[in-house]
């Protein structure tokens, strides 16, 4: 959903700057949405929970029916709108909607939610993602890595102004979950979270960190080059999210 710059909150929300379509975290998850066996199919409706500025969704749209985003802000909707423009595309809307206090109605045959569930006020609304999809149909989802080395949201840490210690992820949830930005995940939690609304489990992948924030250079190139490579991981230290493949039975 965002990064963690130019960070604010509205209420009790945490509000982030959407990620944009350059930017390589976008790529590899719509890469690994696309990996998916039968997930985009131009007679399908794709619904985008928490879309920001669209930008996942404006990359899947071409080989969608339609595409429908759902987001709790409404300052998104002028950059989501220009994206939509600068591309000509027809099929995506944008609707304004607090989906954990309003009920929407309609089903989806497909549906895409990134890094969201750890901002909503309670996780077990993680149901209301179930009930959107039509029986059969097909999620995919991801959330912030515990084991990443850097807190991705950041969080607000008494006598520090830098939010994003090292290795603060790694400590117990209760802890964490005091001073931290939004929950965070192993890959138990989330599968247990979303198995117990009724989802299937059908592949969990740890995305591999994309290096968004550190600035273009020789560092850089040579991590993504030497260390940071590929879209997936086998190692949870070198990955920012957890990617979860799901279905509705």
């Amino acid at each position: 959903m965002t990064r963690i710059d130019e960070k604010l909150f509205v209420g009790s929300h945490y509000l982030g700057k959407p990620a944009e379509l350059t930017d390589r975290i976008i790529q590899k998850r719509v890469d690994l949405v696309r990996q998916i066996p039968n997930f985009c199919d131009k007679n399908l409706d794709l619904v985008d929970v928490g879309c920001g500025n669209g930008a996942s969704m404006f990359l899947l749209s071409d080989q969608m029916n339609s595409c429908t985003g759902l987001e709790l802000f409404e300052n998104h909707r002028q950059e989501f709108n220009n994206i939509r423009t600068h591309k000509n595309t027809r099929n995506c809307e944008f609707i304004h909607i607090d989906i954990e206090k309003q009920n929407f109605e309609s089903q989806f045959d497909r549906l895409i939610c990134f890094e969201v569930i750890e901002h909503f006020a309670d996780e077990k609304n993680v149901q209301k993602l179930y009930n959107l999809l039509k029986k059969g149909g097909k999620a995919a989802i991801s959330v912030p890595n515990k084991w990443w080395i850097f807190e991705t949201h950041g969080a607000k840490l008494p006598l520090l102004k830098w939010n994003r210690v090292p290795f603060f992820s790694w400590l117990p949830t209760k802890i964490h979950e005091k001073y931290a930005n939004a929950r965070i995940y192993t890959q138990k939690r989330i599968q247990d979270l979303l198995q117990n609304v009724g989802f299937q489990i059908v592949d969990t992948q740890y995305i591999t960190a994309p290096l968004d924030v550190l600035k273009d250079g020789k560092l850089k190139d040579f991590l993504l080059e030497n260390i940071f490579v590929g879209n997936t991981t086998e190692i949870p230290f070198l990955s920012t999210s957890i990617f979860i493949s799901l279905q509705k039975n």
